[in-house]
């Protein structure tokens, strides 16, 4: 296979093009700057379309909608419990991914349990982390320790601290899914779930991890990006629900399952901050940005069948 037929080459080739018009647009002024701030906001969108990328490949029907609740509900209580408090980033980071394993479990149990659509039960379970994140945030917007937001906003060798966290999960998913016994039991699951549980791959475990994970990503994201912003909001996840669709799908993971793009899922939220970028400088509102987020997905989608159908 060549290069040229990787499917998320196109993606990075897009985030090339993409950022290539931005500094024609410009005169080629600020494009440290620009790759800067991309690999930084990129980074969030990455992390969390990893997580979305593992459900998507379960196979159709299975997508996490509470990703937004989930950030903020573990940002809120992460920094509520820290205080602002100095020495107390490691006891955040825990509460964080606690919040995320909690989530991620009740999800599938709403799933397993009571039968329910993945759509309809992560959707029903965002309402009630939300509301937990409400509740328990009162409209305060405490500051994260000092320490942690100099790393989150701070960088190495260059490049942001958040986009090398990004990178080295990137590369944990990938080792997981073309090395490891678990990664080959999820692409099975999602090519075919009753060929794989007759050859004795625990679909359910497997399943029940997967949403575990995306949730823990999710989390994750949420403290970070608290962290990086300077405390926790209410709407702080909101554009990262169909964020982290698009950087799946744009990256070119198959949203029928059982296949999985883990560079695309970078070049693709690479590209989305800088399409998103662009739009911001001509001044576009956020309707006009979700409006062109979902003609991407829907032209890649329409894109995607057409090739099925003709092979």
């Amino acid at each position: 296979m060549t290069i040229l037929a990787k499917p998320w080459l196109w993606s990075w080739l897009a985030a090339a093009a993409a950022f290539a018009l931005i500094l024609g647009l410009t005169g080629g002024r600020g494009a440290g700057e620009l790759a800067y701030a991309a690999l930084s906001f990129g980074a969030f969108a990455a992390i969390v379309g990893l997580g979305q990328m593992l459900v998507i490949t379960l196979g159709p029907g299975n997508v996490d909608l509470s990703i937004p609740a989930t950030m903020t509900l573990a940002a809120t209580l992460a920094l509520k419990a820290m205080g602002g408090e100095p020495g107390t980033a490691f006891a955040g980071l825990a509460i964080a991914l606690g919040v995320g394993a909690a989530a991620g479990i009740a999800n599938y149990a709403l799933i397993f349990l009571l039968r329910l659509p993945p759509i309809i039960a992560t959707l029903a379970a965002s309402l009630v982390y939300q509301s937990l994140a409400i509740w328990s945030n009162r409209g305060l917007r405490i500051k994260p320790p000092e320490g942690l937001a100099d790393f989150a906003t701070g960088r190495f060798l260059g490049m942001p601290n958040v986009a090398w966290v990004g990178l080295a999960l990137a590369i944990a998913v990938w080792v997981l899914l073309e090395r490891a016994v678990a990664g080959r039991w999820l692409l099975a699951t999602g090519q075919n779930l009753r060929a794989a549980r007759l050859a004795g791959v625990p679909v359910e475990l497997v399943r029940a991890c997967t949403y575990v994970a995306v949730a823990m990503f999710a989390a994750l994201t949420g403290y970070l990006l608290a962290s990086f912003s300077g405390g926790a909001a209410l709407n702080m996840g909101a554009e990262y629900l169909l964020m982290s669709i698009a950087v799946v799908v744009i990256g070119g993971s198959s949203i029928a399952g059982g296949n999985s793009n883990v560079p695309g899922v970078w070049g693709a939220a690479l590209f989305m901050f800088l399409v998103v970028s662009m739009l911001n400088s001509y001044g576009a509102g956020a309707g006009a940005r979700n409006v062109l987020t979902g003609a991407i997905i829907i032209a890649i989608v329409i894109a995607a069948s057409t090739r099925r159908a003709r092979t």
